[in-house]
């Protein structure tokens, strides 16, 4: 499940949200496209379009301008660009559905500490709680003494779902905010359909708000609500569609952080040069743009390949869903959703304080660095020395992931506490604030970080004392938030 595991304002749209599937989805097949309309614009030419060559209405999405079709023809795009009153149209699979695929493999990660129950206690430590090194990290353990979240701010993961049982989740899971748009982009409110199937999903859940109850873990705000928002499909992957139904879902169910531990299938990067990628990119900005007038801030995760966004990266691995050729990507390219305008960025650290070996890095694009793991180079003095993250899994289980995907919640999991204490805040300003109580983390003294010292993870460090190109603004800081 590779993209899952690695697994970014001010736009104005026309008409009213609307999240029911067009009537003719359900037999819709052939390769995946978006077709866009110049912005405030109704989607009749749009419709009229797909419908003229050859395709199907899968969805409309007015409030960004957006049809979502299908059609068996390769030249499908190329057609609908030509047709007036569209301003972009593009394939959003590479073509790949209209020949063999490739998929990915099935998997779940293994529990460690299988179930753990307890009598409800007072506001002392969890059962687990020693071994939760990246609490201590940040000052979550100290924050949620004085301090857990309110009730009343909600969280939207963009996962792999939520296991809607877990003792440690269940208390904090909103049901009626939850779906899954995995399906094509169709929202599908039925309890098993956003159930989780892999477990990546719940591992983040448990990060944000594993509840302090006595039993397992706790999260970084064990107070607030959150709403399992389904993204990735039956085979691990996050393509557009269910990527901006998810947004989507999130700006008109009153979610107020948005959680994307995932970069969207199928490309790492998402290239300008290439119409059918401009036009699914510009989808993707209307909307997580659409989500933010709407009070969402999305936090993203950076990935995990040891790549410096900020410069020219050779990715060898798109497409994710057939044969990749390796291409360099650019100026003009970028990865989504992390590398959009007003998304908080997230870097990874270990134990120590120091990126994590295979964190993506880059000035300009990482906001904050919080914990995600290191079980190379970065062993925690805890009972289990183990220097991945400890959260909550499938099952009523517990058991240890890292990587970018799990430093992302802690910096949600902070703006929860933010937001909690000030409601009003959000956008820019919940961002500053969490700026403000950031631990400033310097660049290596040699601005090189090699911590195998072969030259296996190296990284340069760019922005020296401010540490700015590994940790952006700095390791995120849950205690300050809550004074």
């Amino acid at each position: 499940m590779a993209t899952i595991g690695s697994l970014t304002v001010g736009l104005t749209l026309a008409s009213a949200p609307s999240v029911s599937a067009e009537p003719a989805s359900a037999a819709a097949s052939g390769a995946h496209f978006v077709v866009l309309v110049p912005k405030g614009a109704p989607l009749d030419d749009a419709e009229s379009a797909v419908v003229a060559n050859d395709g199907v209405v899968v969805r409309k999405l007015p409030q960004i301008g957006v049809v979502l079709a299908r059609s068996q023809r390769a030249d499908f795009a190329a057609k609908v660009r030509r047709e007036g009153g569209v301003a972009a149209a593009g394939a959003t699979r590479n073509l790949a559905e209209l020949t063999a695929t490739t998929s990915k493999p099935t998997s779940m990660p293994v529990p460690v500490h299988g179930q753990v129950t307890s009598q409800r206690g007072a506001l002392g430590p969890e059962p687990l709680a020693a071994n939760q090194w990246d609490m201590k990290l940040i000052g979550a353990d100290q924050a949620n003494e004085e301090y857990q979240g309110s009730p009343d701010v909600l969280i939207g993961l963009l996962d792999s779902g939520i296991d809607a049982t877990h003792p440690d989740l269940a208390p904090n899971l909103d049901k009626s905010a939850s779906v899954s748009c995995a399906n094509d982009g169709l929202p599908d409110t039925a309890e098993a359909s956003w159930q989780d199937n892999f477990g990546h999903g719940t591992h983040v859940a448990g990060i944000v708000a594993a509840a302090k109850n006595g039993i397992g873990t706790a999260g970084v705000a064990p107070d607030v609500h959150i709403a399992a928002i389904k993204v990735g499909d039956a085979e691990g992957y996050i393509y557009p569609e269910s990527a901006m139904c998810g947004y989507l879902w999130a700006a008109d169910h009153g979610v107020d952080i948005a959680n994307s531990s995932f970069s969207i299938d199928p490309w790492y990067f998402w290239c300008g040069s290439d119409p059918d990628q401009a036009a699914t990119t510009e989808a993707i900005r209307r909307s997580v743009s659409y989500a933010a007038v709407r009070g969402v801030t999305t936090v993203a995760s950076l990935g995990n390949y040891n790549w410096d966004l900020a410069h020219d990266v050779v990715d060898p691995l798109s497409p994710t869903n057939g044969a990749p050729v390796t291409r360099t990507a650019g100026a003009g390219c970028a990865q989504l959703p992390v590398e959009l305008n007003g998304v908080v960025g997230v870097s990874s650290v270990g134990a120590s304080k120091s990126r994590y070996y295979n964190s993506n890095y880059g000035t300009g694009v990482v906001d904050f660095a919080a914990p995600g793991g290191d079980r190379k180079f970065q062993i925690p003095a805890t009972p289990d020395a183990n220097g991945q993250i400890l959260s909550t899994l499938p099952g009523g289980t517990y058991g240890y992931m890292q990587g970018t995907s799990m430093a992302a919640p802690h910096v949600t999991g902070v703006l929860a506490l933010l937001k909690s204490r000030n409601p009003m805040l959000s956008g820019n300003l919940l961002i500053a604030a969490a700026a403000a109580g950031a631990e400033v983390l310097p660049c290596p003294a040699s601005g090189v970080h090699d911590p195998d010292g072969q030259g296996t993870y190296r990284a340069v460090c760019e922005g020296g004392a401010t540490g700015a190109g590994f940790y952006g603004h700095g390791l995120i800081n849950a205690l300050n938030a809550v004074h």
